[in-house]
């Protein structure tokens, strides 16, 4: 249904899927996409950024995702490492608790 399409409309596809699988974890979540330099055309770096905490690096290949995307599996087990991304963010940012 979703697969195919060329660089541009497969990055827009994923921004708006990171988004909105961040956004069910925390609703300040921002996907962050990275498709300049020598990954352009090739493939995606997907971050998620909470206020000024950033989690890391996911790399996505631009082949893989335009064949996957529309597959209910793979869609599956990115919103899972999706929201994962934001929940490691989410518990850094915590203040350990103190015994009293």
């Amino acid at each position: 249904m979703f697969s195919g399409g060329d660089y541009h409309e497969v990055a827009r596809w994923l921004e708006n899927f990171v988004n909105s699988h961040a956004k069910r974890e925390d609703p300040r979540a921002e996907a962050v996409l990275d498709t300049e330099g020598p990954r352009e055309g090739t493939s995606y770096g997907v971050r998620v950024r909470l206020g000024e905490r950033s989690s890391s690096e996911i790399e996505q290949l631009f082949a893989d995702v335009a064949s996957s995307r529309g597959g209910l599996a793979w869609c599956q087990q990115l919103a899972d490492r999706v929201r994962g991304l934001v929940r490691d963010i989410t518990a850094a940012g915590r203040p350990l608790s103190r015994p009293a």
